[in-house]
């Protein structure tokens, strides 16, 4: 497995047996979500390195300092692995996941799922609509089983798989989740599609709305700037 993933114990062979989870049901409400590249990667270190320090231990396993940090964000690797993040209305990234596929256990159809969200962000469901979208995109890839590492006191990350109806098992302050996937089929498709023109939408909106109020305050300014120098020359 690459370094800048959460380590695993068990292999592929050594699986429990879990029935097929169906596809997780539409949320309450709508979280747009979108898949995102390598120009995001400093944005994404960025929300990782304003983790509080219990949370950087909560999410990657271990008290990871800002250098380790930077190397996980550089040697995220976007061809093979899936990025998914949630932004704000100023375009900030408040959340993001990464559905990962090792090479040691992609073959045997497994990949692995990580999320981070920032804590003035909690509260809202973002993990779970996370974990939803990933989820259906490792359907639509022909992923068999979605695996999660994590820290046993990690109630927030193991209560979404349970939700999702995982295979949990705790080795002391370690756990490890397995859900079974069901075959992709026409809904599956529609929904990752649907999920993605949501998502592009909704940050394109965004980016037009930072732009005008961008726009606007130059205009405030320039107005400003003139109505102090109408009042000099009048004195």
């Amino acid at each position: 497995m690459d370094t800048h993933l959460l380590t695993h114990r068990d292999r592929a062979g050594d699986t429990p047996a879990a029935s097929p989870a169906p596809l997780p049901r539409e949320p309450a409400a709508i979280v747009p979500i979108r898949a995102i590249g390598p120009r995001y990667r400093e944005q994404i270190a960025q929300h990782l390195l304003a983790l509080s320090g219990h949370d950087r231990y909560l999410r990657f396993g271990y008290a990871a300092n800002d250098e380790q940090i930077r190397r996980y964000a550089e040697g995220l690797n976007f061809e093979r692995d899936r990025v998914f993040g949630i932004f704000n209305r100023k375009l900030e990234l408040v959340a993001t996941a990464h559905l990962a596929y090792p090479a040691d256990m992609s073959q045997a159809g497994f990949a692995e799922f990580g999320v981070s969200v920032a804590g003035h962000a909690r509260g809202r469901g973002y993990g779970t609509r996370l974990f939803e979208r990933a989820a259906i995109h490792a359907v639509n890839d022909g992923v068999k089983t979605l695996y999660i590492h994590a820290l046993s006191e990690n109630t927030a990350m193991l209560r979404i798989a349970r939700g999702a109806g995982a295979v949990v098992e705790r080795s002391g302050s370690e756990s490890e989740a397995y859900l079974k996937l069901p075959e992709a089929g026409f809904r599956s498709r529609l929904d990752e599609l649907l999920g993605d023109q949501v998502g592009q939408m909704d940050y394109l909106l965004k980016t037009e709305a930072s732009w005008a109020r961008s726009l606007l305050a130059v205009v405030q300014e320039v107005r400003a700037s003139m109505r102090e120098g109408g009042h000099k020359s009048g004195t």
